[in-house]
């Protein structure tokens, strides 16, 4: 197995990154043990499996809808956030292991984003487009935008592709002039084909609302990776007014957890919470502090980070390691499946937790979850992970390709924790 992820990650991020307190004792072979099972699941399992199965040969773009038994479906239609996902992942993966049919992926899908979801004439990317590579919804959905930028960032990134770069600048810069609430503060979910305010935005989740969590917090995401290649000083400036917006006005300093959804003016609709995105935010608002360089952030950022980890372990981990999907303020409990996103970001968001603290209850917990991926997400008999199991564990069936299950999350967090414990690893042997 090549040890690259470890060297890259020392050379990547910033000197601060690593000012921490003493870790506890704990024997590196188990750390490196859990990096290299990570590794091996990447390689092995998942970056295979959408090489196999995710090219469509008739279209040369990519397939819409593949089934849990691995059977296609020509005539699904497929997002312009599928290939942006694939192209992140892949050449996320070249960057690393200079891994030839990483680099196809990755050029294939740059290919597609190009030729099926870019708007010749407006500019940005159209939401979705039919089976047979056609334009289908044409709005320019924000959240679909900014993982364009995620993709295009990450290609230029790994291959030295100018294009590519001058994509994702130019989705940034379409972003800031239509999508950015000039009154308010933060950027608004949905706009026309011509960028064009809608009279009932649509977030990316099928709700009525102004505003909402998960698009702010992709824009970050997409945000600190157009830094790593782009140190644009209004970039940073839009940078850290996101990162204030989303610890002054989506965060509840009471209950360490983000709202889902708010008004115009910030006026939070509902009291949903969302385990996995909580702590998929915590360990992607220190990462984007880390980057943007500010040591206020980054030590805000970090304190933030442990008390989401502490009540996502209090209230969202189930007995058998896995994390709930939501719950209600008022209701408790509202959906106790297990979908695998929500489990691998928490694999990063404990791992982040135990790095700033160097408490090994954030590592076992980890351990839990990655126990329960083994048990019951991975898909041993057609490959890649099922979408996730019910309380009792029992897998639920969904397509294992389609506009929302790609590679993203389960490959970043692959790689992301076998980085950060390859690391840990080195330090406790030092």
């Amino acid at each position: 197995m090549k040890r690259l992820f470890f060297s890259l990650a020392l050379a990547a991020l910033p000197a601060l990154a690593f000012t921490q307190p003493p870790l506890a004792q704990l024997p590196s072979n188990t750390l490196v043990q859990m990096a290299n099972e990570f590794e091996q699941e990447l390689t092995r399992n998942i970056l295979p499996y959408w090489i196999k199965h995710a090219p469509n040969p008739e279209t040369g773009g990519f397939y819409g809808q593949v089934s849990a038994d691995g059977k296609a479906d020509p005539s699904a239609e497929r997002g312009a956030l599928l290939s942006s996902r694939i192209l992140w992942s892949y050449s996320s993966a070249y960057l690393n292991d200079k891994n030839d049919a990483y680099r196809a992926l990755a050029d294939r899908a740059f290919t597609d984003l190009e030729a099926t979801f870019w708007d010749q004439k407006n500019g940005g990317l159209y939401w979705s487009a039919t089976g047979e590579g056609k334009s289908a919804q044409t709005h320019k959905q924000i959240y679909g935008q900014v993982f364009g930028i995620y993709g295009y960032s990450e290609y230029f990134r790994a291959t030295g592709n100018k294009q590519a770069l001058e994509r994702a600048k130019t989705l940034y810069q379409l972003i800031e002039q239509h999508a950015l609430d000039k009154q308010y503060g933060g950027y608004i979910e949905v706009l026309s084909e011509s960028w064009q305010p809608l009279t009932k935005p649509v977030n990316s989740l099928g709700v009525t609302t102004a505003k909402s969590q998960n698009t702010h917090l992709h824009v970050m995401e997409a945000y600190t990776n157009l830094l790593r290649v782009w140190p644009d000083a209004q970039l940073k400036q839009q940078q850290a007014a996101l990162i204030e917006i989303m610890l002054g006005k989506i965060l509840n300093p009471q209950t360490n957890h983000l709202a889902l959804f708010m008004n115009a003016d910030w006026t939070v609709q509902g009291d949903g919470i969302s385990y996995g995105h909580d702590i998929e935010a915590a360990w992607l608002l220190v990462e984007a502090a880390e980057v943007l360089g500010d040591a206020d952030l980054i030590k805000r950022t970090r304190a933030l980070a442990v008390k989401i980890a502490d009540i996502t372990l209090a209230e969202g981990m189930d007995t058998d390691g896995a994390i709930y999907n939501e719950a209600s303020a008022s209701k408790g409990l509202t959906n106790s499946g297990k979908d695998w996103w929500a489990q691998v970001e928490a694999l990063v968001g404990f791992i982040n937790a135990y790095e700033i603290t160097g408490d090994t209850k954030y590592l076992m917990a980890t351990m839990r979850i990655w126990g329960f991926i083994k048990a019951r997400i991975i898909n041993n008999k057609t490959g890649e992970w099922h979408w996730g199991t019910d309380k009792s564990g029992k897998v639920i069936v969904q397509p294992t390709l389609s506009m929302w299950k790609c590679p993203y999350h389960n490959s970043r967090a692959m790689m992301e924790s076998a980085r950060r414990l390859q690391r840990l690893g080195a330090v406790t042997t030092l």
